[in-house]
């Protein structure tokens, strides 16, 4: 079953639908980051307009968007609001392992669901456990049934859901249940406590004996051996955040230097934006913005591809997990300069709470430590150099060096 659906809408047509909400959104950014006022409001925005939709085909209510027309949208959401395309990360997961599954009632249900705007979030981090084979939630028998057991963090995006995918574990089998996220049982609590994307809704989720049929064990979810193109998808959301992060930056920056009146009495110019040394860093927070947003793009084609010919092509797989990460290695050392070097085009008033320019920096230092780059900029080397396996999302013992493969063939 192929993944990817009709492009029965251009960017245009993306376009005029939600650049309106995009601006609505950003309308309020400053106010919900002063807050920390979680953006219930705004994601019902999105749900309104079926922004969860967007890759869901035309037949079962969706846009039939294509990945690189997403990945666009998410830039643009990640502008106005950085937390948001973060807090949908799963979701977007999620819609692409119903597209790639095999026709049926199951499959449909899901499709048609999202279409008419149910959003996933996700309930797979635990605390003190580092691998996916040693989950301590779990599925035990109830009759006809299960009962869902267990403590997750990280749970982004959760508060904002419909449905929370768990992955748990039953009778030492990894499983991902499809929970309601109203169910009796589920308590969520917004007590992540980062410096950065502090509305992304990471908290924690318990599961207390919450009943789980069998039609919502969806398989084996994340963690899963074997490539698979969903690390690829969620780091490039990750990455997108960053693009959208350093375009908004930009945009901040570059409208409070063109209102300033206030200069230095050794600068070169009266105005701040006739100031040379000003303009270069208006300029290379421009260039960031750009070389982010391309390189976010140029890997979201690479998935495009991959998913139009179906996912059970490993070659393919690789080929596009070693892009998105070597991308993640670029974005980063060109985004999280940028949003430092802002400061420089004022003197104190730049870090005025008023603005919040800090949060760019903070939000972009925050998503740049998920997976953390020197890890993966090893995992591309150890590649590159010795074939080793890059880092899908298994666990340790089952991923296999080129080296030791080769021993054993």
């Amino acid at each position: 079953m192929t993944s990817t659906a009709a492009r029965s809408i251009s960017d245009a047509e993306l376009d005029e639908i939600f650049t309106p909400i995009y601006e609505r959104i950003a309308a309020g950014a400053v106010d919900r980051e002063t807050d920390r006022r979680l953006a219930y409001d705004e994601v019902g925005w999105l749900r309104t307009a079926r922004f969860g939709a967007l890759r869901v085909p035309v037949e079962y209510g969706g846009f039939g968007a294509g990945v690189r027309q997403l990945f666009r949208q998410l830039i643009e959401l990640a502008a106005a609001e950085s937390n948001l395309p973060q807090a949908l990360r799963v979701h977007w997961v999620f819609v692409e392992d119903q597209l790639s599954a095999e026709t049926g009632p199951r499959r449909d249900h899901w499709l048609r669901a999202v279409a008419e705007g149910t959003l996933v979030g996700n309930a797979i981090t635990e605390p003190g456990v580092g691998a996916v084979d040693r989950y301590r939630t779990r599925l035990t028998p109830d009759g006809n049934g299960w009962l869902l057991n267990g403590v997750k963090y990280y749970s982004t995006g959760s508060l904002y859901a419909d449905h929370i995918l768990v992955a748990a574990d039953r009778a030492g089998d990894r499983v991902a249940v499809l929970v309601d996220a109203n169910a009796a049982g589920v308590r969520q609590h917004d007590d992540w406590d980062g410096f950065g994307q502090r509305l992304t809704a990471s908290g924690t989720t318990e599961f207390t004996d919450v009943a789980v049929h069998e039609e919502q064990i969806l398989g084996p979810g994340y963690g899963a051996a074997g490539p698979t193109y969903a690390t690829a998808y969620l780091q490039l959301i990750q990455l997108a955040v960053l693009a959208g992060i350093a375009q908004r930056a930009e945009r901040d920056v570059r409208e409070w230097v063109a209102q300033r009146t206030r200069g230095y009495t050794h600068s070169a110019a009266d105005l701040p934006r006739h100031d040379p040394l000003v303009q270069q860093i208006i300029g290379r927070l421009s260039a960031a913005a750009f070389s982010a947003r391309a390189t976010v793009l140029a890997v979201a084609e690479l998935l495009d591809e991959v998913l139009a010919a179906g996912v059970k092509d490993e070659k393919a797989l690789v080929e596009v997990e070693l892009a998105a990460a070597q991308a993640q290695l670029a974005v980063i050392d060109t985004v999280l300069p940028a949003t430092s070097e802002l400061f420089d085009v004022g003197g104190a008033s730049i870090t005025s709470e008023r603005l919040r320019l800090d949060r760019h920096w903070r939000n972009a230092r925050t998503v740049s430590v998920h997976n953390p780059a020197i890890q993966k900029a090893r995992a591309i080397g150890d590649h590159l150099l010795n074939g080793a396996d890059l880092p899908f999302a298994w666990s340790a013992g089952e991923r296999t060096s080129g080296a030791s493969r080769a021993a054993t063939e």
